[in-house]
C-alpha cells in the first residue's frame, strides 16, 4: 500500500516525534537503590583462578577468581579481582576465559576506593548492535522507504512495550486493558506508520482489531477454564519477590496472550486487505460480496502457514522440555495435562483462533470498505 493522504516526510517526522516523546518519557523505576556507590562497566578477563571451583559431575559450584583489567567507567585502565560466584545452576552459571569481556559491577567506600567487583555476565552489547545493524541494512537494502518505517515501528514497538505496557503493570494496572490499549496502539501506528493512512489501512487495522478483542476474549475465557496460573511466566515468581505480590500474573498471561498474536494478525489483515484492493482496481465494478468472497480465498490460503508459524515460534523454546518426556518416557496424557506445556497449547490455539476469525472479519470489512457498492450501501 503506499499512502495518499500522508507523503513520506509526513511519515517520518510523525514516527520520529512519536520515537522521542517515547525515549523522554521515564519508566519511573530508574535508580534502583542496589546500583547505588556502584559502576556498571566492561572488563576484559586477564587471567583466572578455578581453584575455589568444586566440581560434581555436571554441576560447578564455589567461585572463580578472575583478575580484570577494567576498561572504562569511573575506574577505567585498573586493574582489579573479581568474583563469579557459581550456584551450580548450568541455566545460569557462566565460566570465563582469558581474553573474554565481562560486565562487572564495581562496588566502591565514599572515598573512591574499589571494594568489590561481582561479575555479571559476559558482555554482549557490542555483538547485539553489530546484528541489528546488519538487520537495518538489509531491511533497507531489500524494502527501501517500507524498510525505513519498519524499523521505525520496530523501534516505536520496543519503546512502548519497555516505556508503558511494563510499567502500567507494574503500577498494578489491569493487565487486560492495558495490554488491548497498547495492541490497539501498536497496530494503528504499525499500519499507518509503514504504508499511510487512506481506506485501505483503515481496513486492514479494523480488521486486525476485531480478530485482536476476538482472541482477547478467548483467550481469558480458557485460561481460566485451564485454571491456568500466570506462574508459569518464566521469572514471574522472582517479580513476586521483588515486593510486588499484589501483581495479578493470570491476567497478565492472559495478555500476553492476544499481545503475541496480535503481530500475526495485523500482517495477515494487510495481506488480505491488499490483495481485495488489488482486485478491486483491475475489476472496479465488482460488488461487495465477491470482493468479501476473493478475500477470504487468500485468507485461506495464508492461514495454513500463519498457523504453523505460530506453533513453530511458541514451541521453539521447549524443545529440551519435550527431549527430556520423551527421554523419560512420559505418558501423553501426563504431557497434556503439564502446566508449562497447556500454556504453550493455549498460546498456540488461541492465537491460531484469532488468525482463523482474522480472515474473514478483513474480507467482509474490504467488502464493504473498498468497493463502490459496499461504499454506497454504507
Amino acid at each position: 500500500m503506499k499512502s495518499n493522504k500522508l507523503n513520506y516526510w509526513t511519515q517520518l517526522i510523525a514516527g520520529l516525534l512519536l520515537t522521542v516523546i517515547l525515549i523522554a518519557i521515564p519508566t519511573g523505576y530508574e535508580g534502583a537503590l542496589i546500583y547505588k556507590e556502584s559502576d556498571k562497566c566492561r572488563a576484559e578477563v586477564i587471567s583466572t583462578d578455578e581453584s575455589r571451583v568444586i566440581d560434581t559431575g555436571l554441576i560447578r559450584s564455589g567461585e572463580q577468581v578472575c583478575e580484570l583489567k577494567i576498561l572504562d567507567g569511573k575506574f577505567k585502565g585498573e586493574t582489579a579481582e573479581g568474583v563469579n560466584m557459581l550456584s551450580g545452576s548450568l541455566e545460569n552459571d557462566k565460566i570465563y576465559s582469558p581474553g573474554d569481556e565481562a560486565l562487572v559491577v564495581v562496588s566502591y567506600s565514599p572515598e573512591g576506593k574499589i571494594t568489590s567487583v561481582t561479575m555479571t555476565d559476559h558482555f554482549r552489547v557490542d555483538k547485539e548492535i553489530i546484528l541489528a545493524l546488519m538487520f537495518v541494512v538489509l531491511l533497507i537494502i531489500f524494502a527501501g522507504k517500507n524498510g525505513l518505517f519498519a524499523i521505525l515501528s520496530f523501534v516505536i514497538t520496543v519503546l512502548m512495550i519497555w516505556k508503558v505496557l511494563v510499567p502500567c503493570c507494574l503500577m498494578g494496572i489491569n493487565p487486560i486493558w492495558v495490554g488491548m490499549g497498547i495492541t490497539v496502539a501498536l497496530t494503528a501506528v504499525i499500519i499507518f506508520l509503514v504504508y499511510g493512512v487512506d481506506k485501505r489501512t483503515l481496513t486492514a487495522f479494523m480488521g486486525s482489531m476485531l480478530g485482536t478483542a476476538t482472541t482477547a476474549i478467548v483467550g481469558i475465557l480458557f485460561t481460566d477454564l485451564f485454571k491456568m496460573h500466570g506462574a508459569v511466566m518464566a521469572y514471574s515468581e522472582t517479580l513476586l519477590y521483588c515486593g510486588y505480590q499484589n501483581l495479578n500474573l493470570t491476567q497478565i498471561f492472559a495478555a500476553g496472550i492476544f499481545i503475541g498474536a496480535s503481530g500475526a494478525m495485523m500482517d495477515l489483515s494487510v495481506d488480505i486487505t491488499s490483495a481485495v484492493y488489488e482486485v478491486i482496481q483491475k475489476k472496479p465494478d465488482i460488488t461487495w460480496k465477491e470482493a468479501a468472497k476473493s478475500g477470504m480465498n487468500v485468507g485461506r490460503a495464508a492461514m495454513g502457514t500463519m498457523t504453523t508459524t505460530l506453533l513453530l515460534a511458541y514451541s521453539g523454546g521447549y524443545i529440551a522440555l519435550l527431549m527430556t518426556f520423551m527421554a523419560q518416557g512420559t505418558p501423553l496424557i501426563n504431557i497434556l495435562n503439564y502446566k508449562y506445556v497447556a500454556s504453550e497449547i493455549l498460546d498456540t490455539l488461541v492465537g491460531s483462533f484469532g488468525l482463523v476469525t482474522v480472515a474473514p472479519f478483513t474480507a467482509l470489512m474490504s467488502g464493504l470498505m473498498l468497493t463502490r457498492q459496499g461504499n454506497k450501501q454504507a
